[in-house]
């Protein structure tokens, strides 16, 4: 998902600042910007998406080693880890979303079991709803203090690219229109059901 309009000369809160790591705000002018930290954070994502993808096709790591919770707190260790303290660690705060802080540990691990059996003894999921219900559940708990979003969506691909079969593997589409899937978000949150919010987002071939 693109940068909202103005964000980028926006400069990092002195509470935001306080978890940066020390080494990377030595490399930036003040008052740093979060367009800056953004463009370091991407960087970062390039480099892991590509590597933990070719590692997926390989089959170095499969679904059932995905479809973990300490696979989405390492995923996102290894996002945020060069940039801010609290990469890979649950969140101890109260926010106006997601789950109480004590109960992040069980019901991410709860969730990832449910999706887990639902693909492999249920049969009622398909590749691309597994995916789907992969993130819908990461932003339902809501984990981490920060970079919950792209954690999940990553997670996500990584699911849906693991759990096809065939010669032409699909991702899918972040590029979204953000109300209705916000909407959709919180349907899921009500029901479980990834069949709608799955066929909202769009899917386009992993090699473009």
């Amino acid at each position: 998902m693109p940068l909202e309009p103005g964000y980028g000369e926006t400069p990092v809160s002195d509470d935001e600042l306080q978890w940066l790591l020390p080494k990377v705000h030595s490399l930036f002018e003040e008052p740093v910007t979060k367009a800056a930290v953004y463009g370091l954070e991407q960087a970062a994502q390039v480099e892991i998406t590509e590597t933990l993808v070719e590692e997926v096709l390989d089959g170095q790591r499969t679904l059932n080693d995905l479809l973990s919770d300490y696979f989405l707190r390492d995923l996102h260790r290894w996002l945020y880890g060069d940039i801010w303290t609290w990469a890979g660690t649950y969140r101890r705060h109260e926010l106006n979303i997601g789950v109480d802080p004590q109960q992040i540990s069980v019901q991410l691990r709860q969730s990832m079991d449910t999706l887990r059996w639902r693909w492999e003894d249920a049969g009622n999921l398909t590749a691309r709803q597994l995916g789907i219900a992969v993130h819908a559940e990461g932003v339902r708990i809501h984990p981490f203090t920060d970079g919950n979003g792209r954690a999940t969506r990553l997670h996500a691909d990584l699911v849906f690219i693991a759990a096809q079969t065939g010669d032409t593997l699909e991702r899918y589409d972040w590029e979204l229109d953000k109300k209705p899937y916000i909407e959709l978000l919180r349907e899921y949150d009500r029901h479980r059901n990834p069949t709608d919010l799955a066929a909202f987002i769009a899917v386009q071939p992993l090699s473009e």
